[in-house]
C-alpha cells in the first residue's frame, strides 16, 4: 500500500467532511476502493466519515433540528443492514462498477441541486433516510439523499452542516458496527489516523474562509473522477 496516496486521500476527505458536514465518502471512496479494496476502502471511509462528523458535532449540537432529523436517521438506521448484505454478496469488479455508478449519479443529483416535493415532511424524511443508509453501508457514499434532503428543505449552509454531522455519527457508527472494522495493518492506520486529524484540522483552519461554492465544486470534481476511475477497473476486470 502507498502511505503517501493513503494519506493524501484520507487529508483532503477529512478537511471536506469538516468544511461540508459532508463529503468524504464522495472524495474518498472511489480511490480508497482502488487502493485497498472496494470492502476495506468503504470501511475506512465510514470510520473517517464519523470521526469528523463526531468532531465537528460538538460545537454545533445546538443548531441539529431532531424534530427533522429523528425519522431520517431512524430510516437509515433500518436500511444498513441490507446495504451490508448486498457489498458482502457481490463480486469484487461488480461492486466497484455499482460503487463508482453510484457516486456518477449521486454527483450528478446533487450538482442540479434537484427540488422534489416528495421529500417534503416525514415521509420525504424516511425515503431519503432509507437511500441514505443503504448507500452509506453498501457504498460508503449516504450523503447525496441527505444533501437533497436538505436542499429540498431549503436549509443554509450553516443550517446544514450540524445537521449533516448528526447524521453522519449516526450512519456510520451504525455501518461500522454492521460491517466491521476495515483490515488494515498498524502503519496504515496510523497513517490514515494522522491524515485524518491533519485533514479536519485544515478544515477547520478553513472554515468560514472559502466560498461554499469552491468547496462544492472541488468535492464533486473530485468525485466524478473517482467514479469513473472505479467504473472503468470494475469493467476490465469482469
Amino acid at each position: 500500500m502507498n502511505d503517501v496516496a493513503l494519506a493524501c486521500i484520507v487529508a483532503v476527505a477529512g478537511c471536506v467532511q469538516w468544511l461540508t458536514g459532508m463529503g468524504f465518502a464522495l472524495v474518498a471512496v472511489p480511490a480508497l476502493v482502488l487502493l485497498i479494496g472496494p470492502a476495506d476502502g468503504v470501511l475506512l471511509a465510514n470510520c473517517g466519515a464519523g470521526l469528523v462528523s463526531c468532531a465537528g458535532l460538538v460545537g454545533g449540537w445546538g443548531r441539529v433540528r431532531l424534530r427533522a432529523m429523528l425519522p431520517f436517521v431512524a430510516a437509515s438506521v433500518c436500511t444498513v443492514p441490507v446495504g451490508t448484505w448486498a457489498r458482502a454478496r457481490l463480486p469484487e469488479p461488480v461492486l466497484m462498477v455499482v460503487l463508482g455508478l453510484l457516486v456518477c449519479l449521486a454527483v450528478g443529483l446533487v450538482a442540479r441541486g434537484l427540488r422534489l416535493p416528495a421529500l417534503g415532511g416525514t415521509g420525504g424524511a424516511l425515503a431519503a433516510g432509507g437511500a441514505g443508509g443503504f448507500m452509506n453501508a453498501a457504498a460508503g457514499v449516504g450523503g447525496p439523499p441527505m444533501s437533497l434532503y436538505g436542499v429540498n428543505a431549503g436549509w443554509s449552509m450553516r443550517e446544514f452542516v450540524p445537521n449533516a454531522q448528526f447524521y453522519g455519527v449516526v450512519v456510520n457508527v451504525v455501518s461500522v458496527a454492521a460491517g466491521g472494522l476495515p483490515d488494515l495493518t498498524p502503519r496504515a492506520w496510523a497513517v490514515a489516523g494522522s491524515a485524518l486529524a491533519a485533514g479536519a484540522l485544515a478544515g477547520r483552519c478553513l472554515a468560514g474562509r472559502v466560498p461554499d461554492r469552491g468547496v462544492r465544486r472541488m468535492v464533486l470534481g473530485l468525485a466524478v473522477m473517482g467514479g469513473a476511475v472505479a467504473v472503468a477497473k470494475g469493467l476490465w476486470g469482469l
